[in-house]
């Protein structure tokens, strides 16, 4: 069993940023895939990025440029640094392990993201 625990949201005003950590209880963090979520009210939740074992990186559109993924292997986190944040980037943001043939998939429990002036 993976523990994801995810730190660093609040509140911010548009054009602020934040840093969101996620640190695993994994054995073997550093051969995951890994990424983040979030879902806004109302909303499904949705891929926001992913960081492959390897380093390599992917964004949805509308984050890119802005958010950077990141991982230190030596400390099992992830993270997810956010600039210039934008109202609608208000939302439960999520950490998530990305499953294998022989490994489930771990979600955290979720850290809140509200920009507002």
């Amino acid at each position: 069993q993976v523990q994801l625990v995810e730190s660093g949201g609040g509140l911010v005003p548009p054009g602020g940023s934040l840093t969101l950590s996620c640190v695993s209880s994994g054995s073997i963090f550093s051969n995951r895939a890994m990424g983040w979520y979030r879902q806004a009210p109302g909303n499904q939740r949705e891929w926001v990025a992913s960081i492959t074992s390897g380093g390599a990186t992917n964004y949805v559109d509308y984050v890119k440029g802005r958010f950077t993924i990141s991982r230190d292997n030596t400390k099992k986190t992830l993270y997810l640094q956010m600039n210039n944040l934008k109202p609608e980037d208000t939302a439960v943001y999520y950490c998530y392990q990305f499953p294998t043939s022989r490994v489930s998939e771990y979600w955290g429990q979720g850290t809140q993201v509200t920009v507002s002036a």
